[in-house]
């Protein structure tokens, strides 16, 4: 076996041939996989850690080493309760000041440290800490490396030589987290990726990665930026082509960033079929564009190699049945007709027609099942995080008291351009929707029990409003301790039901739902509202999908995000050009 010896080190060489320097450093001198295989280790450029061992014994390895550390935590948490049943001067120790012993011993003073230099980036205080730790013996474990691997892969120092002394100290520290043989985790391998990148060696970043399933690690999409990024700025084509397919091999979705640079580079290099792919995975992916990346869809249009790709004769028929599978809005047959595209900035009318080519937008159908599924998974979340029995209660009176036309978010509501709680502007709401109900039947208004029963409506006026409702069935309060967010939204969603709010619903909580259908499903049921002297306006979803659609006749609109708002229309980006056929 390779012995490392604690007295020889190697530095990188900074100067040339970057990646075969990396690479050398830690895979001539060091070994991480030797504690997990008594064998020796062969180490190319291709594999950063070692040369590529069998799944099944390096499984074998990993799993014994990972069961023993979990019989030693067992063990040492089996201790710890046997302990605490044991009276201590006639009093149990509390789960406080166990909490409270953890955290000022040094590995939890060192966490503590550590994370406040995260938090700031202060990476020569978190060097200094980390020195001092080692001097003093403290056992650092996986959390203490990744925040130091985070730190130097996030400092930019203000030089060239600051730069390269911080990768230079984040791959010194990465070699010790092997020789301690603390086992890395998704983060360990991102942050190496990340310092790779900083050196500007995106082929390192992508062997990490690569490298990450043999830890029965899977990759994340952050996972990928390092070296994606970095094959694209350098304009490495095959290579940042090899990084996508990876991904999506592995299960994870680009996003817009990602989609951006892959068309950047696509353009770059007239690769019209991939330009095509790319444009359809942006359309599946993303609703509203950024203006970087319309810029870059313009400017690909308006090249002359763009001008030159095209059928100049297709099947029509194929067209409209890939128009009707798809729901509207694209056909997928590649790019249509011939000659120069006409590529302007323009505005949709009220009914979806373009300003600029006169073509209306589609209104692309959501598949009943999953608006079925969709509630089904976001009353599961909801589970979790409410009292159960209270949110089953709220389930079952709402098959009782539903469904409803419209369902209102009522603290949202009376509190738009509010100092406190305004009854009155709620109420003007509720009557507009129920005039505009097709059964005439009221909304059905979600209010925290806290609204309902104190503060304003202990007036005598909110009261009838309040008692009104309720006599309707079109009042529900949720229980002290609740998120009205989870009812209101759950109810729209299972009544297949116009929802009112101006929430944009962005936060964490909805951030949790992590499906492309919740933003198709806002664009289709949320109204939006507008309070000005004139009174309320009530702003209905559009009668179009505002998504990337291409037309029957080979013509593109892409949404951006300029004018998302209720004051100022939304631009789109329209390309056109003459159909030949």
């Amino acid at each position: 076996m390779l012995l490392c010896r604690s007295s020889t080190f190697f530095a990188p060489s900074f100067n040339a041939k970057t990646s075969q320097n990396f690479c050398s450093y830690f895979t001539k001198k060091t070994h991480l996989l030797s504690f997990f295989k008594n064998s020796p280790i062969c180490c190319n450029h291709s594999y950063l850690f070692a040369k590529h061992i069998k799944d099944s014994n390096f499984i074998g390895a990993h799993n014994l080493f990972m069961k023993k550390k979990a019989t030693f935590c067992n063990s040492a948490i089996s201790a710890t309760s046997q302990s605490d049943e044991k009276a201590v001067g006639g009093n149990v120790v509390s789960k406080r000041l166990k909490k409270k012993a953890r955290r000022d011993a040094p590995e939890g003073v060192l966490r503590f440290k550590l994370d406040m230099c995260s938090k700031v980036g202060d990476v020569v205080e978190g060097l200094r800490l980390y020195d001092e730790a080692r001097r003093n013996g403290v056992e650092l474990n996986q959390h203490h490396y990744n925040v130091m691997l985070y730190l130097c892969s996030q400092n930019r120092g203000e030089n060239g030589s600051d730069l390269k002394l911080a990768c230079k100290r984040g791959f010194e520290i990465f070699q010790q987290m092997i020789i301690d043989k603390v086992p890395p985790n998704e983060a360990t391998f991102t942050n190496a990726a990340r310092l790779a990148s900083v050196m500007e060696d995106p082929e390192m970043a992508f062997d990490l990665v690569k490298q990450m399933k043999g830890f029965g690690i899977m990759p994340k999409l952050r996972s990928y930026g390092p070296p994606l990024f970095g094959f694209c700025k350098k304009g490495m084509v095959d290579k940042a082509y090899e990084v996508d397919a990876h991904m999506i091999e592995s299960g994870v979705v680009a996003e817009e960033p990602e989609l951006s640079s892959l068309l950047k580079l696509s353009a770059d290099v007239n690769n019209a079929d991939k330009m095509y792919e790319l444009l359809h995975r942006l359309r599946t992916s993303v609703r509203q564009v950024m203006e970087s990346t319309v810029g870059v869809i313009e400017d690909w249009f308006k090249s002359e190699h763009a001008a030159k790709i095209g059928k100049g004769d297709w099947d029509v028929i194929k067209v409209k049945e890939g128009v009707v599978r798809g729901g509207g809005g694209w056909h997928g047959q590649g790019w249509l007709g011939h000659g120069q595209w006409r590529v302007v900035r323009t505005q949709m009318d009220k009914k979806g027609v373009c300003g600029s080519c006169g073509e209306r937008l589609a209104c692309i159908d959501i598949d009943p099942r999953e608006t079925e599924n969709f509630a089904i998974s976001l009353s599961k979340l909801a589970f979790g995080r409410e009292v159960k029995a209270d949110f089953i209660r709220f389930q079952e009176w709402l098959q009782q008291h539903g469904p409803f036309d419209a369902v209102v978010d009522g603290a949202n509501v009376s509190l738009i351009n509010q100092q406190t709680f305004n009854f009155s502007q709620l109420n003007n709401v509720v009557n507009r929707l129920h005039d505009m109900s097709p059964s005439k039947k009221f909304p059905l208004v979600i209010l925290h029990t806290s609204r309902v029963n104190g503060g304003p409506a202990q007036s005598p006026y909110n009261k009838k409003l309040l008692e009104r409702w309720k006599n309707s069935g079109a009042l529900y309060a949720t229980p002290a301790g609740s998120n009205d967010d989870w009812y209101w939204l759950y109810a729209a969603v299972s009544c297949k039901c116009l929802l009112v709010t101006n929430d944009e619903m962005r936060d964490h909580l909805f951030q949790l739902l992590g499906t492309s259908f919740f933003p198709r499903w806002k664009e289709k049921h949320q109204v939006r509202l507008s309070v000005s002297r004139s009174g309320i306006a009530l702003h209905m979803p559009p009668p179009y999908s505002i998504v990337i659609q291409e037309s029957e006749n080979g013509g593109w609109h892409v949404p951006t995000t300029t004018g998302d708002d209720l004051e100022t229309p939304r631009q789109w980006l329209c390309a056109t050009r003459p159909v030949k056929r």
